[in-house]
């Protein structure tokens, strides 16, 4: 149940809340529809570092969240089910892998990613993917963090 006051209406909280303050609202749906319309990142990685990010936010709305984008990329469920031994899981990929590493550094220790990360990162990812996955992984960050401590726990329906 979330902490403040939101209007009844289609879609619940998560779709209502924005309801509060419009303007926000718009500002939130553009940074959902480039994250998951303009990204040039394949659909798996930056999916397990969405995850990875909602794990940590403890966000169920993000937890539970397939962008319609998502689902036609057909991103198989067993992806998220990896993440604690994501080091070893023989199905990730090399980038899939430093995605979820990224994300978690991100997220729980920004000021102690190192020159040494990054050198594996441009290794992996183009200058413009690596930009790419930190503005994505921004967006999960602060968005999955303001529905988790506003108490929003279901997602919106969106067609993006």
């Amino acid at each position: 149940m979330a902490r403040i006051d939101v209007p009844a209406g289609p879609g619940g909280e998560a779709a209502m809340v924005w309801r509060l303050q419009p303007e926000m609202g718009a500002m939130v749906e553009t940074m959902v529809r480039t994250v998951y319309g303009s990204s040039i990142l394949p659909a798996e990685e930056r999916e397990v570092a969405r995850m990875a990010i909602a794990r940590l936010n403890e966000c169920n709305a993000c937890a539970t969240f397939r962008a319609p984008s998502v689902r036609a990329a057909r991103v198989d469920e067993e992806l998220y089910s990896h993440l604690d031994e994501y080091q070893v899981y023989d199905g990730y990929s090399r980038r899939q892998r430093l995605a979820i590493e990224y994300a978690g550094r991100f997220a729980t220790d920004h000021g102690g990613i190192d020159d040494e990360l990054f050198a594996r990162l441009r290794a992996a990812f183009s200058a413009a993917e690596v930009l790419d996955l930190t503005m994505c992984i921004a967006t999960y960050l602060g968005l999955g963090r303001a529905l988790a401590v506003l108490g929003i726990e279901e997602h919106a329906p969106l067609e993006l």
